[in-house]
């Protein structure tokens, strides 16, 4: 078992999404790495040469879209924080409320687009695959926004807004209503005046499968749930043959996402980190590249001089 296995399903097994790596230890480890490079001509080299590139991308990509992050201060919905809202206990307790927070999500995202990093990485990805070469996106974003840019090797460790889950029978299914259901509409308005409104629980999205009706989630991974171990083995299967990884837009603070990088910079693969400012990881990888994705990652992205194109 590899390097990356081993550290994953140690961490797994305890691991909540949520959970942030311990600062004590990043602080240890940094003392004795040296300082990453912003150098974007050495940076193309490498990717020149890479023929299995693996792409971890958070919030700070689709933060560049104008999608709310529901991070840090300010990241409220009505007087909630997300870690209020997206959890299986809140869930049980209200899922009304919880609803109203996703069907407001849902409708925001219903008028986003890709942005430039979006899209140089999706353009990417078409054009290695004609050389003969991979990429895959494993990504904490949970809008769909590298889908509609056109990425077609797609990780979606936390789920997807547009997807959903039976609480009865658990099938999963894609969903694009708007609104998702007929109590729900006008409903979600992030106003902290707003009052919830209680809708009564046959009139949330119900399951359409024959005979079941039961109440459907958002096929989301909560704050204090595993990750779905399939898609995880594919992570692992996808990060143990890259030779070259990018973190981009991510704060590299949540486990088990946060490991990815370090776990693959541990045995040797350039990292390189597209990030507005420096992270708790940052001193592991090869190359730091500073200020908004849509700016840093197209030129990175962008076709090499050595590139033959059929």
């Amino acid at each position: 078992m590899c390097l990356f296995q081993l550290a994953a399903r140690r961490l797994v097994s305890q691991a909540r999404c949520g959970l942030k790596a311990p600062p004590a230890k990043e602080q240890k480890f940094r003392l004795g790495m040296a300082r990453p490079s912003s150098n974007m001509a050495d940076f193309r080299e490498v990717f020149a040469k890479a023929k299995h590139i693996a792409i971890i991308t958070g919030a700070g990509v689709s933060a560049e879209s104008g999608v709310p992050t529901f991070r840090g201060a300010g990241g409220f919905w009505r007087k909630w924080q997300a870690q209020e809202l997206a959890t299986p206990g809140a869930f049980a307790r209200n899922p009304s409320r919880v609803w109203e927070f996703y069907h407001y999500r849902r409708e925001v995202m219903l008028s986003k687009h890709p942005n430039p990093a979006h899209i140089a990485i999706a353009e990417c990805e078409k054009r290695l695959s004609k050389q003969g070469r991979s990429v895959v996106v494993i990504t904490q974003n949970i809008d769909e926004l590298h889908r509609k840019a056109g990425t077609k090797h797609l990780l979606e460790i936390h789920g997807s807004l547009f997807k959903t889950r039976c609480t009865s029978c658990g099938n999963i299914t894609a969903n694009y209503k708007s609104p998702i259901c007929p109590a729900l509409a006008g409903k979600g308005a992030p106003d902290p005046e707003t009052a919830d409104a209680a809708i009564p629980v046959e009139d949330l999205p119900q399951c359409e499968e024959d005979g079941c009706n039961g109440l459907l989630r958002p096929h989301v991974v909560w704050f204090g749930e595993a990750l779905d171990p399939d898609v995880l083995t594919a992570v692992e299967k996808e990060l143990d043959i890259c030779d070259l990884c990018l973190v981009v837009g991510t704060s590299s603070v949540v486990y088990p996402a946060a490991m990815f990088a370090p776990q693959v910079s541990a045995r040797g693969v350039p990292v390189a980190e597209f990030n507005m400012e420096a992270t708790p990881a940052t001193n592991r990888f090869r190359f730091h590249f500073p200020g908004p994705c849509g700016t840093t990652l197209p030129p990175a992205l962008a076709r090499h001089e050595t590139e033959i194109i059929s």
